[in-house]
C-alpha cells in the first residue's frame, strides 16, 4: 500500500479496535486543511480512532529538495491543527478557514529523538512517538526531556501517551539478523549526523553519523537491497535495532518495556511483512507475558 491515507482507511474498515493514524506526516507536502480532512474522514471511518501523527519531515522532504521544518514551525503546525480539528476559525497561509468535517480533538503524537522536539511534545502534544534507539540508557536520555516540557507546561505524566517504535530481526544467526535490520539503521545514523547532542555512549559513532548522511540514498529508504546499509558498524546496529536469536530479543525487549513507556510499536520492514507479523503474534507477544 503505497498510499498513507488510503492504507488507513482499508485498517478502519477491517478492525474495530486498534487506534489507526499516520507515523508520520509532516507540515509541508500536504495543505493543513487536506491533512485535517483526511483524518477527520478517517476518524468517522473508525469510529473515533484516529490519530494524527506529525513530525519534522525527513525523507519525504529531502526527496523534493525541502527541509524538515524547525522547532517553531512545528509548534506553530500542531497549535493549527488543534483549531482545525476543534471547529474554529484558523488563519493558514493568510487566509481564514474553518474544517467543516471537525467533529473532536483528535489527538496529536509527534515523532520525536532530538531535545528540542522531545520537549515541545511534552508541552503540548497528546502522544510521543520515541525514535533513535531499541535501548535503555538511550530511551531514559530521551525520557528526561520529555518530562522537562511536560513540567514546563504543568502537565502531568498521565498526560500523555508514549509510544516506543522498535525495529527487531529474529535469527538463529546473528549476522543475518543485523543484515536485516541494517538498513533501518543506517537510516538512524543518516539523521543522527545533524544531532547537536547525542547520549554519551554514542558519542563513539559520529564519524559513522557522518558517512551515512553523506551516502544516504532517499529513493532506498529502508530498502533491503540499498547499497549504502553497509555504511554502519555491527556495533552501531546493535545499539539502535533489536536482533538476535529468539531469547535475546525477548531479554532486550523486556529490558525496554520496563522503562516509563506505554507501548511499544514494531516496524514492520520488507521482506516479509506477514511474517514479521505472525511471529510478533504467536512467539513475540506470549513471551514477553511471561515472568
Amino acid at each position: 500500500m503505497k498510499d498513507v491515507y488510503a492504507g488507513m482507511n482499508v485498517a478502519a474498515m477491517a478492525t474495530e479496535n486498534i487506534h489507526i493514524g499516520s507515523a508520520v506526516t509532516n507540515l509541508q507536502t500536504r495543505h493543513p486543511t487536506v491533512t485535517a480532512n483526511a483524518t477527520t474522514a478517517l476518524d468517522d471511518l473508525s469510529n473515533n480512532r484516529a490519530m494524527l501523527g506529525l513530525g519534522a519531515g525527513w525523507v519525504a522532504l529531502h526527496s523534493i529538495g525541502k527541509m524538515p521544518d524547525k522547532l517553531g514551525a512545528v509548534r506553530q503546525g500542531i497549535n493549527e491543527f488543534r483549531q482545525l480539528f476543534s471547529g474554529e476559525e484558523a488563519e493558514l497561509y493568510g487566509t481564514k478557514v474553518r474544517l467543516a468535517t471537525a467533529r473532536r480533538q483528535i489527538p496529536i503524537y509527534l515523532a520525536v529523538s532530538q531535545p528540542g522536539m522531545l520537549r515541545l511534545c511534552g508541552e503540548i502534544c497528546d502522544g510521543a512517538i520515541l525514535m533513535g534507539a531499541a535501548d535503555v540508557d538511550f530511551c531514559t536520555w530521551q525520557l528526561d526531556y520529555i518530562y522537562q516540557g511536560l513540567e514546563k507546561s504543568g502537565r502531568q505524566r498521565s498526560d500523555i501517551l508514549i509510544d516506543l517504535i522498535v525495529t527487531m530481526s529474529i535469527d538463529d544467526e546473528e549476522e543475518n539478523a543485523l543484515n536485516d535490520v541494517r538498513a533501518w539503521a543506517t537510516s538512524q545514523a543518516a539523521t543522527f549526523a545533524v544531532w547537536k547532542k547525542v547520549p554519551p555512549a554514542w558519542e563513539r559513532f559520529r564519524e559513522e553519523f557522518t558517512t551515512a548522511e553523506q551516502a544516504y540514498h532517499f529513493e532506498e529508504h529502508l530498502s533491503l537491497r540499498a547499497e549504502h546499509k553497509q555504511i554502519v558498524s555491527d556495533d552501531f546496529v546493535k545499539s539502535v535495532t533489536i536482533a538476535g536469536n529468539f531469547e535475546d530479543c525477548i531479554t532486550k525487549l523486556k529490558a525496554v518495556a520496563k522503562l516509563d513507556i506505554d507501548r511499544i510499536t514494531f516496524a514492520l520492514l520488507s521482506g516479509g511483512r506477514f511474517r514479521r507479523l505472525e511471529e510478533l503474534g504467536q512467539k513475540v507477544i506470549p513471551a514477553l507475558r511471561e515472568e
